[in-house]
Parts: structure tokens; sequence; C-alpha cells
């Protein structure tokens, strides 16, 4: 028996590949299995080859696995492709009907199934999937009953006879791989789970979920992958809690109707990928100039301009942090984890409306659609902040001919904030440098008085900003610190174990704010370890150099990748022995 193992199904986008190990990873959580999965797509509707891989293990996993142990073929290009990730001794189960086969000097196991004609001859070869299902659950040792309620889920709404229909797809999958199994085949039967009840989602949902749990109501977006699925999360829930979503006609409307909606006294989110968050920049300075919080995620992608939709890369770093024209105050939070994401997304908006300024919470591709087991989340843990937000308190009264002092120099750069509207607090809101009352003016003096009121915000915020690095320091002189942002965090995690079997001494920090820079925490890592190495997923080392800008480091590594794929485990561990092995940590 074994306590983990990697699965990808592959084929033509369009045929069910996605909902293939849907059901597959769905029975596996609810036996207490932690998963983790990634999906491989084209930028397309249908066509083309997509695969989803999925680790299934008995201990806590945030990584995709370096090989494969089981593959799952509805083309001959799936095994062509993906081939030569397979172990020694690992498997493929192939649809009968194109013919399978294995390049030559593959060591894989090949076993032909049907799945197109079991399918069909149970009435739809849309049930090809499932028969798939079945196929793999019988190498595993799993019993078709496990996916019982994963099917009710799934197919209730289209009536019994569907579901019966697909659990016999399941069940015929099983019976014919048993028929042509031999015990040839490696060990693939998995040690028992602990059956606990985890949750299994993307980082997207966990935005939204985390978004509607810190109180926003409203969500003006435009679709664009990989963030859609926040606003399609959104429209389905927001509804139910007095809330709504519009779909605007650009990123432009979108990031402008989110700033109205917070002037407003509703707290508001809209989401987006690089292409449109460049859009977004002069209402981003809007924003800033005019104190009004506003939260935006920033799923990265492939770039520049359309680049690669969808695929995984870091490259927005700069655009978030220096992307607006002039200087305004902002705050960058960058997650590494699904479970992260939902905490993060509510102090997002904390942030925002205490300080009032814009938020981006940025994420990158895979931790956006990669899907992770989350434990149990904490509610007890979620607190509402509005900062100086006057929500129904009733002003003084206003000398004749005088507004509302709602840009009044403050001790810590924060301005009492009214809704529009109230007795007393009438005021001026403009985008040109304005006054404490909210009128314009180009005084000289008033200039630097707003602008180091603006900018001294951050300077308590950098200081507030609760665990800014993930830190694990094992070692008071590491040999090697290695620092990530995002995604990057599990696959990390998973190789310093083996550095350290090899007699390095490794510390890991990942950066969860990027802006304001937690400058004393990451030099304080940095002051413990001869080496730092730095991997992103980017062709110039933007967060390197967002290291040297912000810290005293003398020597910086970095291990890049921008092909549009995640790092895997070995190769950063490979990397790191090559610094090793030269001498150069």
């Amino acid at each position: 028996m074994i306590n983990q193992l990697s699965w990808k199904v592959g084929g033509q986008q369009g045929e069910g590949i996605e909902s293939t190990g849907e059901i597959f990873s769905m029975a596996l959580n609810r036996q207490g299995y932690y998963l983790y999965g990634y999906r491989h797509f084209s930028s397309r509707i249908k066509g083309g080859h997509t695969n989803n891989k999925i680790r299934v293990s008995t201990f806590e996993t945030n990584s995709i696995s370096d090989d494969l142990d089981i593959l799952v073929a509805f083309d001959q290009e799936t095994i062509d492709v993906n081939h030569h990730e397979l172990s020694q001794g690992g498997v493929v189960i192939a649809d009968s009907k194109f013919g399978p086969a294995v390049p030559e000097g593959s060591h894989a196991t090949l076993f032909s199934v049907p799945f197109t004609e079991i399918a069909t001859e149970l009435g739809t070869s849309l049930m090809k999937n499932m028969v798939a299902v079945g196929a793999s659950a019988s190498l595993l040792g799993l019993k078709a009953d496990i996916f019982q309620s994963v099917v009710e889920h799934i197919f209730a709404k289209k009536g019994e006879a569907v579901v019966a229909k697909n659990m016999k797809a399941i069940q015929e999958g099983m019976a014919h791989f048993e028929n042509v199994a031999t015990d040839s085949i490696g060990d693939y039967i998995l040690d028992e789970a602990d059956g606990m009840n985890r949750m299994f989602m993307i980082g997207n949902d966990a935005i939204a979920l985390g978004a509607l749990a810190g109180g926003a109501r409203f969500m003006p977006a435009y679709p664009i992958t990989p963030a859609s699925e926040i606003m399609e999360y959104l429209i389905k829930k927001l509804p139910e809690y007095g809330g709504t979503v519009i779909q605007t006609e650009d990123e432009i409307a979108a990031c402008t109707m989110a700033i109205g909606a917070n002037y407003a006294g509703v707290r508001s989110l809209t989401a987006s990928a690089g292409p449109g968050l460049s859009l977004m920049m002069e209402a981003i300075g809007l924003s800033g100039m005019t104190e009004t919080p506003l939260v935006i995620v920033d799923t990265q992608r492939g770039g520049p301009s359309t680049g690669l939709p969808t695929k995984q890369e870091q490259s927005d770093i700069f655009a978030m942090i220096y992307g607006t024209h002039g200087e305004i105050p902002k705050v960058v939070m960058a997650p590494s984890s699904v479970e992260e994401a939902f905490y993060d997304t509510v102090e997002a908006f904390n942030i925002a409306e205490e300080y009032q300024v814009p938020v981006i919470l940025m994420t990158d591709l895979a931790l956006s659609l990669g899907k992770q087991t989350v434990n149990p989340l904490d509610f007890s843990k979620i607190h509402i902040n509005r900062g100086k937000l006057d929500n129904g308190e009733v002003l003084p009264e206003l000398d004749k001919g005088t507004y509302f002092k709602r840009y009044e120099v403050t001790e810590d750069g924060i301005s009492k904030r009214v809704l529009p509207g109230m007795k007393h607090g009438l005021h001026h809101v403009t985008g040109v440098e304005h006054n404490e009352q909210g009128k314009p003016s180009e005084s000289p003096e008033n200039r630097k008085a707003q602008m180091d009121k603006r900018m001294k915000k951050l300077d308590h915020l950098a200081k507030k900003f609760p665990n800014p690095v993930l830190k694990n320091e094992a070692h008071d002189k590491a040999d090697m610190l290695i620092l990530g942002v995002n995604s990057t965090r599990g696959t990390i995690e998973e190789i310093i174990p083996r550095l350290e079997k090899d007699g390095l001494k490794v510390n890991h920090g990942q950066l969860r704010m990027l802006h304001p820079f937690p400058t004393e925490e990451v030099q304080d890592m940095i002051n413990k370890a001869r080496k730092v190495v730095v991997v992103e997923n980017n062709a110039t080392a933007q967060l390197a150099q967002l290291l040297k800008m912000n810290t005293e480091v003398s020597g910086i590594e970095s291990i890049l990748k921008y092909d549009g794929n995640p790092f895997l485990p070995a190769e950063i561990y490979h990397q790191c022995k090559e610094l090793f092995a030269y001498g150069n940590v």
C-alpha cells in the first residue's frame, strides 16, 4: 500500500476531461484524502489538448508532483504529450477507440479499455468519462459506492435515471478493467484516509467566499481568464445576501464602479488579470487621490498583451506596485495558499477601509485555478473594521460657506469618512489636488501637506499587517534562504527536507505583502543566511529586484521559470543543488 500517488486525465477540451477529474477528486476528498490539482488547458472553448493532474495523499500536500503514476487517456495525443512523466511501473489506461500505443522505449504498462463503446451501450458516449473513473477506481482498489454521493450531487437535477446510468458506467468501467488487468501492474492501493471532512476548492472560490464573508455586496467586473470564477461564484451567491454582480463593458468601468460603490458605503471589489489591470491604472490613481477604499484582485497570467491567457506567470509585480502615474499609498497583498486567499480577502477590505487606500490582492494562475484541500474555515476569525467611517453620528454644523473637512490633515494620515447625504457632511470630491475640504488647490504648501498626509498611511500599515512574511526558520545561520511568492510556497516547502537531507541548512520565507515592503522582517531573515535564492515565475526577476531595492543583501541567486508552467519540486531542488555544488552557496 502507498501513501500518495499522482493521477492525470487528458484529452481534447470539450469531451469531459474536467468533469472526469472533478468526480475522481471529489470522491477521494470525501474519503478524507488530501489533494492538489492543476489543470492545463488551451485558451479556446473547444478543442486543443487539456489535462488535469491530481495528487492524492494521506498527508497534507500543496504542490504538483514531479512524476506521474497513472495516466488516463481519451486520445493518442494525451499519451504522446504526457508519457514522459510516468514513473517506473506507471500505468496508462486508454480508450480502445483510438487504438492506443505507448511510444517506443516507454516503461509504462498500457491497458486498453473501451470507454466510448461501454458508454454508448449504456445510452450515450458522453458517459465515457464515468467509465474512465471506474477503471481508475479499480486500479486503486476503490469501491464504486464512494462515488454515489458525488454522482447524486452532480446529476440529481437530471433525475434518478441519469444518476443510475452514470453509476452503472462507473461499475462497468471497474468490471472491465478487472478483466484486462494482470498481476504485473504496480501496487496502487492507497492507505486508508482519516475520513475527515475538508473542503477542496480553487483559490478563486476562496477569494469570492472571503469577499462575501468580509461584507462585500457589489462586484462590477469584466470576465477574463483566470479571474472569471470569482465573478461566477458571486453571481450565484451575492443576491442571497442582498448584493449583486454587474458585468461591465470593460475593466475601466468595473474599477470606477467599484470606487463609486465604496464611496457610497458599500463594500465592493473587482477582479481581473494583467490586461485588465493595465486598463484600471488611472482609476486606481483616482482611488488613491480621493482616498476612497478599493479592492482589486489581480490573477496573474502569461503576458504581455494577450500573452498566454491560460498559463502560469508572476510578471505583474512591478505593474501592481508602480503602475499608476504619480505617487499614492497603495497595498499589494500576496496570499500563498487557498486558505490564505480566503482570510486575506477579508483583510483586504479591512485595510482598504481603515487606511482609505486601494488594495490589490495578487494571485497567480496556479493559485487561482489550482485546487487544494482546505481545512475547515474558522469564521470566528472574521472581523469587520470600517475604520474612520462615520456611519450615522450627528456631525457638527458647518460654518456658512464651508465644507466638511473630508481630507483633514491628521497625525496618522487618515481622515474621517462620511457617507453621501449625511447632514453637515457636504464636501467636494475631485481627482485634482485639493485642500482639506476637497476644493481644488494648487498651493505648494497645501500640495505638500496633502501628499505627506496620504503617504504617511504606509508607515503605520507596514507595522500593523499580520505576518507579512510566512517564515520557516529552522536555523540561526542557514546556508540558504529561499524566498517565494504566491503559489510557489507548496513546491518550495516540499523540497526543503530533501535539501536538508543532502546536508544543506535551509530557511524559507514566503512574502505575503509586497507593498509596503516588510523590510525589517525580510532583512532579519537575510541576516541569518549565507545566500538568498529567489524563486519566481517571470523572466526579469521582479521579486529579486524588489528585494534589492528594499533590503541590504549582498548576494541573490534567482531561479526563474517563464514557459507558462508552474515549478515542479525537482526543478527547484536541482537548481538549488547546482548552486551548492558550484560553490555559489
